[in-house]
């Protein structure tokens, strides 16, 4: 007996929002199947907005609106039958973050969950990151958001210590991270990973995404160090005009692409990792896990 039903979810990150619709393939004697059936992304960049000025404009607000109005009515056509929305840090840090979200909900139907940093590296850490896991060695994963990124030391499999900071892709291209963050995250890193001789990072997010494509690499191979060094030296030497139309980037990639790398690349030089490995998984595939094993709160389509 085979049964298929629908789950979706909905990011709002700081620069982009994200729908996710997956199968949910249930058959008798066999493990249940997570099959991604449509995403959707709209780069709305919140954070921009929140970061600088502290919450949303009313421009940004309407398109927000919009797209949830529009994600609505694909959840309906998909016939999904529970989704979960969250927002990371611009709306949790927008002045209007609440009334943005009741606005949404009186006119999309659509209840977001304003999460914090601790929660979304749970939720990240529900997704497939165990099958792109060694049980015998250690990681550091990290996960760059354009408000935040979440750090998590893994070790023989599992979950060691986590922390997020305020260090974002959207948050460097506005010049508003502060050295002591930097250091703060520095010490971090070096201190819960001097303990382990030999340490990969495991980096997820669209920038790592997209570096990985273009590298070629087949899935379930690192890029080195040297490797992500010398693209980030490559990628300065281009203008942001020239990153769209000679590396063939898009616009709302184009400039944050550079920020990501540097964290990325600074993760692996205060932990020592030769090696990041890259399983393309996010928030959004943490909440579909999440709903279907019911350990956050859903609602129904």
């Amino acid at each position: 007996m085979l049964t298929i039903k629908k789950y979706a979810a909905i990011d709002i990150g700081s620069n982009a929002v994200r729908l996710l619709i997956a199968n949910i393939i249930e058959e008798k004697g066999k493990p249940t199947r997570f099959k991604k059936s449509s995403l959707v992304r709209v780069p709305i960049r919140l954070g921009s907005d929140v970061f600088m000025k502290g919450k949303i404009s009313k421009h940004n607000g309407e398109r927000l609106l919009d797209t949830m109005q529009a994600f609505k009515l694909l959840m309906k056509s998909h016939n999904v039958v529970k989704y979960k929305a969250c927002a990371t840090s611009a709306m949790r840090e927008a002045s209007n973050g609440d009334k943005i979200s009741n606005l949404i909900l009186e006119n999309a139907d659509i209840r977001i969950d304003t999460i914090g940093g601790e929660e979304e590296a749970a939720i990240i850490a529900a997704t497939d990151l165990n099958s792109y896991i060694d049980a015998n060695k250690t990681y550091l994963y990290v996960d760059v958001g354009g408000g935040s990124t979440e750090f998590t030391v893994i070790h023989n499999g599992n979950s060691i210590t986590s922390k997020s900071f305020k260090i974002g892709t959207v948050r460097l291209l506005n010049d508003i991270v502060k050295s002591e963050t930097w250091n703060e995250l520095e010490q971090w890193i070096k201190i819960h990973t001097q303990a382990f001789d030999k340490i990969d990072v495991l980096g997820t997010g669209g920038n790592i995404n997209k570096i990985f494509k273009i590298s070629g690499k087949s899935i379930g191979k690192p890029l080195t160090y040297f490797y992500l060094t010398s693209y980030y030296n490559m990628l300065q030497t281009y203008s942001y005009e020239e990153r769209i139309s000679e590396l063939d980037l898009n616009q709302d990639r184009a400039d944050v692409i550079i920020p990501a790398t540097r964290i990325y690349l600074s993760a692996m030089k205060w932990c020592g990792a030769k090696d990041i490995y890259v399983p393309k998984i996010g928030l959004a595939d943490g909440i579909i896990k999440s709903i279907y094993y019911d350990t956050v709160s859903s609602n129904t389509q």
